[in-house]
């Protein structure tokens, strides 16, 4: 989706729109750290974020890559920097392919910084001299696919910034006529050069619009984090300093917790300044930094802490060609990146129903299912790598997990328990102890208030319902007890599978069981999670394989643990169950004396 679409659809409902931009680190480590906060940030629902291109166009494939996971991977409407520097036609039209290919529909464009060790933008043979040649040449080459953004100099570009400090009332004037060519040109939205006089930024919004410059013009605040980083960026930038910042700073310039703390509140202060003045949209230079952006948001009120909302109990994908999914199978439901990963060649995505998913084709599972962040790869080392002397050890894992005592599992990407698992995770401690070695579950739910903070989603004023559900692995004898248990028991139903494939179930292989629902005003049922046997054959080759890519490889060749692990692989099921009584039901009385 364009940004300038979801700027004027939350605008035009009253709401403040804010946004993220990072850049690329230099090494792997920071980039997965990146992916790591940014997924942390983008729970705060921001209505997009932005990756830098890089000097003198040093990080483009990186960039390609790291917007590619942005969007596909992490699920937050992505902008990507374009700049002319280094860039003839040839490449610029490489990106932007790459990016329309990868479901990616918006660009900030820019004529970018000489490159490194020159002081003058230069233009290269075959290349653009200007941010408006190259917003002419994306308006011309790919019509309307993409949402086009352009940079806005409060201060006048700093270009144009003599050695006083200051531009020229001309230069200023000739900036502004320039600015507003680029929007004549194709360009929808204007984001900001960071500035710390908030006076300047509201008087050059009123000089755009004196000069007929309707767009939105979003205003880019950088935190201070640092008293050296912000001398830095502010001189590169040529930054006017207000006197009573610089007051303000002195004397604590070698306190960097004080300067941070200074920092988050003038950040907050200026936003309440921009806001106060009508202008809803803020967009956040975070340095790859999560917490002095989102204390800013905090002070605003503009996000809850403890309190994530969610359109649905899964990120929704922002790609183009998937953003009207809004159905998946649960059994992902803590692996959602492998999901995206398994599913991303699919024609087309479920809407409103699952239908039949015998159509689709799931990817093959792959190395790339089973990588890990190295913060996340240390974790399960810390946490499972330890002696196993018996299978008794593995249950009491599982039930730890459980219970919050570890933060990590081999088959979760996510960090800790959900919300709503701790509703129920005493009862998964006590079924676990027995052998139902749970990696999935959700608590029968009737009626709750749509932004409850456990299991809410879509947003206020509905409904949410749901059926209890347990997915854990058991011995073959403790199946065959639940299967004879269950029979007393109507509303029970169960699919069961072992790594080899031996099946047993009490539903036909066509049976799509919808486990998650929601009625809202003026909306059709949402049903967004969903049973459904053949994806669960599917999912059953990946949940067996991480008991030896994810658990057992953390152990040496020939260890006694290893090998337990593998026998346990080799012989267990894996079990899918659900209490279609959503009402009275009771699914761990199924465990009850087993």
């Amino acid at each position: 989706m364009k940004v300038i679409d979801k700027i004027q659809e939350k605008v035009a409902s009253d709401k403040v729109v804010f946004s993220f931009e990072f850049f690329p680190p230099k090494t792997e480590d920071g980039v997965e750290n990146l992916f790591e906060r940014m997924d942390r940030m983008v729970a705060h629902n921001p209505a997009f974020c932005d990756i830098t291109w890089g000097a003198g166009g040093s990080t483009a494939d990186l960039t390609l890559d790291i917007a590619n996971r942005m969007q596909n991977t992490i699920c937050v409407e992505t902008m990507m920097h374009l700049t002319c520097t280094n860039m003839p036609v040839e490449k610029i039209d490489h990106a932007l392919q790459t990016i329309k290919s990868n479901g990616i529909q918006n660009v900030l464009a820019l004529r970018g910084d000489p490159p490194h060790g020159q002081d003058k933008f230069v233009q290269i043979q075959g290349g653009f001299a200007c941010a408006l040649d190259l917003v002419k040449h994306i308006r011309s080459a790919y019509g309307d696919y993409f949402g086009i953004t352009v940079a806005g100099y409060p201060e006048g570009h700093p270009d144009t910034i003599g050695p006083d400090g200051v531009a020229s009332n001309e230069s200023y004037q000739s900036d502004l006529l320039y600015l507003k060519k680029k929007v004549d040109a194709g360009a929808d939205l204007i984001i900001t050069q960071l500035f710390y006089d908030t006076d300047m930024f509201l008087k050059f919004v009123n000089d755009c619009r004196q000069i007929g410059i309707t767009c939105p013009i979003v205003p880019g605040i950088m935190p201070i984090n640092n008293y050296k980083g912000f001398l830095r960026m502010t001189g590169f930038c040529k930054t006017k300093i207000p006197a009573e910042i610089t007051a303000a700073l002195e004397p604590i310039k070698d306190n960097e917790e004080a300067v941070k703390a200074y920092g988050i509140h003038l950040g907050a202060e200026m936003c309440k300044k921009i806001l106060a003045h009508g202008i809803k949209t803020l967009h956040l230079y975070t340095l790859n930094m999560e917490k002095s952006a989102l204390a800013i948001l905090l002070n605003l009120g503009l996000i809850e802490e403890s309190k994530i909302s969610r359109s649905l109990p899964w990120r929704p994908p922002t790609n183009v060609f998937r953003v009207k999914e809004d159905v998946r199978p649960i059994f992902w439901a803590n692996r959602p990146k492998s999901y995206l990963s398994r599913t991303v060649g699919w024609d087309q995505y479920p809407r409103g129903r699952w239908g039949d998913s015998r159509n689709p084709s799931y990817g093959a599972l792959s190395d790339h299912q089973f990588m890990r962040p190295r913060s996340r790869d240390k974790k399960l080392h810390e946490e499972w790598a330890v002696p196993l002397k018996s299978v008794e050890d593995i249950y009491e894992k599982f039930k730890n997990y459980c219970l919050g005592k570890l933060r990590s599992s081999p088959w979760s990407e996510l960090d800790g328990l959900q919300p709503e698992t701790k509703i129920i995770n005493e009862q998964l401690g006590k079924i676990n102890v027995k052998g139902f070695l749970t990696i999935n579950s959700q608590p029968a739910v009737n009626g709750e208030r749509s932004d409850s903070s456990s299991v809410g989603w879509g947003g206020p004023g509905g409904y949410v319902y749901q059926k209890a559900y347990l997915e854990f692995f058991c011995a073959p004898e403790k199946l065959t007890a639940l299967v004879d248990k269950s029979k007393a028991l109507p509303f029970i139903t169960f699919m069961a599978v072992n790594k080899e494939g031996n099946w047993k179930a009490n539903v036909n292989q066509t049976d799509v069981n919808a486990v998650t629902w929601g009625v809202f005003p003026a909306k059709e049922i949402i049903q967004p999670t969903v049973v459904d046997p053949a994806s669960f054959k599917v999912w059953k080759d990946e949940a067996f394989e991480i008991w030896s890519r994810s658990w057992a490889s953390l152990y040496p060749e020939g260890d006694s643990s290893r090998k337990l692990l593998e026998e346990v692989q080799s012989s267990y099921y894996l079990v899918s169950l659900v209490d279609n009584d959503y009402i009275n039901g009771d699914l761990f009385a199924v465990f009850a004396d087993l």
